[in-house]
């Protein structure tokens, strides 16, 4: 069972933007502190063994410079690695490249925090439509996916995280997560009603509705 308000409490979320080369892009942020150390975060997070235990499989070679493939999903290159503090990687997916940077810290009580900046270009239109929460629905499940694999040490397989995603407290988890990246998007400046509106749309979609 998955302690859903639980989880949606323990994890930060802010939005931002940058003005990159390319032009203005937008930053998402989400954070989560863990109850193990700063090494074991980290080889949790960076061993192909073990990324697939809490994630998803992974294929390539997980060094600097080196290429990686989530099966199914994103892939890129490692373009910087400093461990145990994190690292930097595109996020190639469908066509076109973002940026994610990992950083791992210790908190003052001892637990290790992740967190991660998802930097993109989204268009105003999709950004309308969807918000945030198209791609931080997803880093939330992630977070989630890291959380009970660091707690109980057991994997969690991708197709029983498929399974929870469409139960009804896996759509209370779908329905939480996007109202709180509505909220992050309102503190951001984005109007009310707008946020909100994306949030209902995008949760829908996640959750096959």
């Amino acid at each position: 069972m998955v302690d859903v308000n639980h989880q949606i409490n323990a994890v930060r979320r802010t939005i931002g933007s940058r003005t990159l080369e390319a032009g203005e892009a937008r930053v998402l942020t989400i954070s989560q502190a863990y109850d193990t150390d700063l090494e074991d975060l980290w080889d949790a997070c960076t061993s192909i063994e073990r990324i697939p235990r809490w994630l998803m499989p992974i294929t390539g070679e997980l060094r600097l410079g080196g290429r990686y493939q989530l099966v199914g999903n994103a892939g890129g290159v490692v373009e910087r690695c400093d461990p145990p503090k994190g690292f930097a990687v595109t996020w190639e997916m469908n066509g076109e490249v973002s940026w994610v940077e990992v950083r791992l810290s210790a908190d003052p009580d001892g637990r290790s925090r992740i967190e991660i900046e998802h930097v993109a270009h989204v268009q105003d239109e999709m950004w309308a439509q969807f918000g945030p929460g198209a791609v931080g629905i997803g880093w939330d499940s992630m977070l989630l996916g890291l959380s009970l694999y660091l707690a109980s040490d057991t994997s969690v397989p991708p197709e029983k995280g498929q399974e929870w995603s469409v139960s009804p407290e896996g759509k209370q988890f779908i329905d939480a997560s996007s109202a709180r990246w509505a909220e992050a998007s309102i503190a951001a400046g984005t109007p009310e009603q707008e946020a909100r509106t994306a949030a209902e749309t995008v949760a829908k979609l996640y959750k096959g509705e």
